[in-house]
């Protein structure tokens, strides 16, 4: 499979990273402190992010950051994870006969995050709420083709997640805590990227495939590949 697009923008938020500048200081770097308080909201209003999750909240706020004079045809939310720390904590209270809070059990499905996004964007965008592994972001580009193969469309990606609840670690390797990145995707030839079959090297970092291919679009790498779970995915850059 091969397919190429253009990136008109692109923001993200983690801990200790809330500027594009913090982020172009990341990409050199070969650790970061992931521990790090995480970035003050501009854009979300306090009243609707103290009933959000984390990373909902990053992800809301990515979203919101990246809209701002642009008319979107399509919004796409993908997330390994999604709300499963609150997920656990209505798992817990069930198992300990306590009650239920609406406000988690409301807010607890795999797209809320999109849905809280389009409430606070005040805008009727088609949206798309996808989960696939860690292939999440490499599959909602793959979702986004329809649109951008149109003329003059325009897509908003956000890939985030959150912190992994303590009884599921031995099972998730986890490095990034709380994290969403954002890009602004139109038809284009900026980046191609071709499916090629799987190799036994593993990426350099554990990180979110989105992050990789921020670090990489950050060092302006013209010819990278990003891990997926039974392809690989070959990327290469044509031009600014």
């Amino acid at each position: 499979m091969r397919f190429s697009f253009s990136i008109e923008n692109w923001f993200a938020l983690s801990a200790g990273l809330s500027s594009k500048s913090d982020w172009e200081l990341w990409s050199k770097q070969e650790s970061h402190n992931w521990n790090l308080p995480l970035p003050k909201l501009n854009k979300l209003p306090m009243m609707q992010a103290r009933r959000m999750s984390i990373p909902s909240r990053l992800a809301v706020e990515v979203g919101l950051e990246l809209i701002e004079n642009n008319e979107l045809d399509l919004a796409i939310f993908s997330s390994r994870h999604g709300e499963l720390e609150r997920t656990y904590k209505i798992l817990t209270s069930l198992n300990q006969a306590n009650d239920i809070s609406p406000t988690d059990f409301a807010l607890s499905v795999h797209n809320t995050a999109s849905g809280l996004f389009t409430i606070n964007a005040k805008q009727c965008i088609p949206i798309t709420s996808l989960s696939a592994n860690n292939d999440g972001f490499q599959q909602s580009l793959i979702e986004a083709l329809s649109i951008l193969r149109q003329k003059d469309k325009k897509v908003l990606l956000i890939d985030f997640d959150g912190i992994v609840p303590q009884p599921y670690q031995d099972q998730i390797n986890q490095l990034v805590p709380y994290y969403a990145v954002g890009y602004i995707l139109t038809n284009g030839d900026q980046f191609t990227c071709q499916s090629v079959d799987k190799m036994s090297e593993q990426n350099p970092i554990n990180y979110p495939q989105s992050l990789i291919f921020l670090q990489a679009y950050l060092n302006k790498k013209q010819n990278f590949i990003i891990k997926g779970l039974s392809q690989d995915w070959q990327w290469t850059k044509i031009h600014e």
